[in-house]
């Protein structure tokens, strides 16, 4: 499964990698600001947002674009590995059981 990951601390990336790998997902990760972030989303399976470390014009282009194509949006406030965690196994029962998730509706 595809995941893109948006925030978080530069320093801590080489672990939400393997977090991530470690549960299956194939991570993208953008830690700052780049130009090549609204071209490169592509189609992952769900995006994670770290919003105390990352700018609200990254924000506004990551979600206009998972809008577009119906991609579920997990949002955290900590960058934590605990906190990146918590978003991995929340991501595991909604995509599990996309029926009863009102994510994939109503990002």
């Amino acid at each position: 499964m595809g995941l893109l990951v948006i925030g978080g601390h530069e320093r801590m990336e080489k672990d939400y990698y393997k977090m991530a790998k470690n549960m299956g997902f194939k991570p993208k990760i953008y830690t700052t600001m780049s130009s090549q972030v609204k071209n490169s989303i592509g189609s992952p399976d769900a995006i994670i947002i770290m919003t105390s470390t990352v700018s609200h014009k990254l924000t506004k282009i990551v979600e206009n674009q998972a809008k577009k194509m119906n991609i579920p949006i997990f949002r955290h406030k900590n960058s934590s590995k605990v906190a990146f965690s918590e978003c991995l196994n929340e991501i595991n029962v909604c995509l599990g059981n996309c029926e009863n998730c009102k994510r994939c509706k109503n990002n």
